[in-house]
C-alpha cells in the first residue's frame, strides 16, 4: 500500500469521531524511515469559550508522554554514564525518602522498577489537594507513608525519578532544556485546550492539565508540550538511530514485563496501539489524548494527538477505540 494511502485510510477514523462530536479535533501524524512523513489536522483546538481552529502545529499538552519523550531517556543516559544503577534502590540518590523508617519498603525501590511500574506505589493520587507549595509537597512526597498494592502504572515511579533529575542536575524541572521542538508551557492560543478545570476554574490552554504536576511546578510523569512535528523528529531518531536518545534505545525495547519495557509499553492484548504492529513496537499514551508508537521492525511511527479532554473528562471520547482502529489501519497490509 502506498504511504498516502495508508495515511488517508488512518486518518478517515479521527475525521468520523471529530464528526460525531466524540473529540473536538486532532492531528495524525505518520513518519517511515525511508522518509515518508505526512501531518494533518481536523477539528477545533477549542471550543469553549471561543473557537479556533486544530493546526497542523498546534502544541499538545502531552501528558504521560512527558514520560517516555524527557524522563526515561535522560535516566536511561544516567545509568549509561555510570551515574546511577537501574538495580540500586532511589535512597542512592535520594537518601531521604521515607528517612524516618530505615526498613520502609519504599527505600528498597529501585530505578528500574520505577521505570517499569513494578513497585507497591498507589495508581492515582490526588497530591494537588494538599497543598500548592511545590518544596512542601516534593516532602509529602518524599516523607509519606504511602499505601502498598499490587504493581500498577503509578505516576509516582516518575514523580520519583523526576525528583532524581532535580537533584543531580541541582535544578527544576522546568528550568532543564526540554529537548529540541518541546516546552513545559506553550502560547495559549497556539495550543490545544484541555479541560475546563474545576480547580483553578478556567479552561486550561498551553498551561499543564495533570493537577499534581502542576501544584508540583513540574514533575517526571507529565508536563511536556508539543507539536506533531517534534513528536515525529523524536520518534525518526529513534527509528535511525540518530537522536539524543539513541544511546538507551536497547533498554527502551527491553522488557520488563508482558506489559512494559524501560518506561514504554510493549504490545499486549487489548493496548492501545492495535492488533497490527509488530513485537518491536514500543508506545505510550498521554490522558490528555494524546500517544505515540514507534515499531522498529516496519520502520514506522505514529502519533495521534486529540484535545479529548476539552471541556471535560467526564465523557466517553472513544478515545481506545480511535487509537486501536488508527494504529491498525496504519499497519494494515
Amino acid at each position: 500500500m502506498e504511504f498516502q494511502e495508508r495515511f488517508d485510510r488512518a486518518f478517515a477514523p479521527l475525521e468520523q469521531s471529530v464528526a460525531s462530536a466524540r473529540i473536538p479535533g486532532g492531528v495524525l501524524g505518520i513518519v517511515d524511515l525511508d522518509g515518508s512523513r505526512q501531518i494533518r489536522a481536523i477539528g477545533s483546538a477549542q471550543k469553549v469559550p471561543s473557537v479556533r481552529p486544530m493546526l497542523p502545529d498546534t502544541w499538545f499538552d502531552l501528558a504521560s508522554l512527558t514520560k517516555v519523550i524527557f524522563t526515561t531517556p535522560r535516566i536511561l543516559a544516567l545509568a549509561e554514564a555510570g551515574t546511577i544503577d537501574l538495580d540500586a534502590p532511589l535512597t542512592t540518590l535520594l537518601p531521604d525518602l521515607r528517612q524516618y523508617s530505615a526498613e520502609a519498603w519504599e527505600r528498597k525501590v529501585t530505578f528500574r522498577q520505577c521505570l517499569g511500574h513494578q513497585t507497591p506505589f498507589p495508581a492515582v493520587e490526588p497530591i494537588y489537594t494538599y497543598g500548592r507549595d511545590p518544596e512542601l509537597l516534593r516532602a509529602f512526597i518524599l516523607q509519606r507513608e504511602w499505601r502498598a498494592g499490587p504493581p500498577v502504572y503509578s505516576d509516582i515511579n516518575f514523580i520519583l525519578l523526576g525528583f532524581v533529575l532535580e537533584r543531580l542536575a541541582g535544578r527544576t524541572l522546568r528550568a532543564m532544556d526540554p529537548g529540541p521542538g518541546f516546552a513545559f508551557s506553550a502560547p495559549p492560543k497556539l495550543s490545544a485546550a484541555t479541560e475546563d478545570c474545576t480547580w483553578r476554574n478556567r479552561v486550561l490552554s498551553g498551561e499543564v492539565h495533570d493537577d499534581n504536576c502542576s501544584a508540583l511546578q513540574g514533575a517526571g510523569h507529565a508536563g511536556l508540550f508539543g507539536t506533531a512535528d517534534a513528536i515525529l523528529d523524536f520518534a525518526r531518531g529513534l527509528l535511525d538511530g540518530s537522536g539524543a536518545a539513541a544511546g538507551s534505545i536497547a533498554l527502551m525495547r527491553t522488557p520488563l514485563s508482558a506489559t512494559r519495557t524501560h518506561g514504554w509499553e510493549r504490545p499486549h492484548d487489548g493496548w492501545h496501539g492495535g492488533s497490527l504492529c509488530s513485537s518491536a513496537t514500543i508506545g505510550h499514551t498521554g490522558f490528555t489524548g494524546t500517544a505515540l508508537w514507534v515499531d522498529f521492525d516496519k520502520g514506522r511511527a505514529w502519533t495521534l494527538l486529540t484535545n479529548r479532554t476539552h471541556p471535560t473528562r467526564h465523557f466517553d471520547s472513544g478515545i481506545l477505540a480511535l487509537r486501536q482502529t488508527v494504529s491498525d489501519l496504519v499497519n494494515a497490509a
